[in-house]
């Protein structure tokens, strides 16, 4: 499975460091949070990542290379970074055939992610009309089309209830442990420290702490996750 790496990655746009010489690996086999607040260049990370922008210096490679040198970087990379991206017009089913032309699967895998999100019963209703945390179901479909070694989530619990929230934890869980590369990023704190193995904190664009997030929660003798979170902060911000 591939190994995600970003070495040196920096993004400017004018004076402003979205992202600040950031160096940092995501291993294969486990779920990693990609933690930071508004602003803190998460979404500027994963959008050079899958290739959406390009670095001002530095790489974001997975396996090895850049996502657009991958042999076949859709079938290689499942990607959610908008859910607002599906045409309002088309059925979530068709919207999923559609993308699936793209990256070679058939159209009988729709169907087959439709049952695995939940949308087994809207298949056929159009996207105009799914709320939020359907559409959100609908994108994590979407980046599993391909049935691939490597997961990039921007925000994927968003719009999603206490019982879609506990099925994505089950979801991201599953796919871990079967050997794939997967990186989450997300500010909801609370339902992270139930879901993630590692943790990448970045603020101002910066590696602020990077590792298990057992050993970070005990080396900064933290009871949560969102205590660790803001005392690194605040050390950042010393430093």
């Amino acid at each position: 499975m591939a190994l995600i790496r970003f070495d040196h990655l920096t993004k400017r746009y004018g004076p402003v460091h979205a992202v600040d010489d950031l160096s940092v690996s995501v291993e294969p086999g486990k779920i990693t949070g990609f933690l930071g607040a508004n602003g803190a260049g998460k979404s500027s990370t994963l959008r050079m990542l899958v290739g959406l922008t390009e670095p001002t210096s530095g790489t974001a490679t997975i396996d090895g290379r850049p996502y657009r040198a991958l042999p076949n970087p859709t079938r290689s990379v499942g990607t959610m970074t908008d859910s607002a991206v599906f045409h309002p017009r088309r059925s979530g089913r068709d919207a999923l055939r559609v993308l699936g032309t793209m990256c070679g699967a058939a159209d009988r895998r729709a169907d087959e992610l439709l049952e695995i999100v939940g949308l087994a019963d809207a298949g056929r209703r159009k996207v105009g009309g799914y709320s939020t945390g359907m559409r959100q179901r609908l994108g994590l479909a979407a980046a599993l089309l391909a049935d691939p070694a490597t997961l990039v989530l921007d925000e994927p619990a968003n719009g999603l209830d206490p019982a879609g929230v506990l099925w994505l934890r089950r979801l991201l869980r599953g796919l871990a442990d079967q050997g794939r590369t997967v990186l989450v990023s997300s500010h909801i704190l609370a339902e992270l420290e139930h879901t993630v193995d590692d943790v990448i904190l970045i603020d101002h664009g910066r590696l602020i702490a990077h590792g298990p997030m057992s050993d970070l929660l005990t080396r900064r003798r933290a009871a949560t996750l969102e205590e660790l979170f803001f005392d690194l902060i605040a050390d950042g911000a010393c430093s």
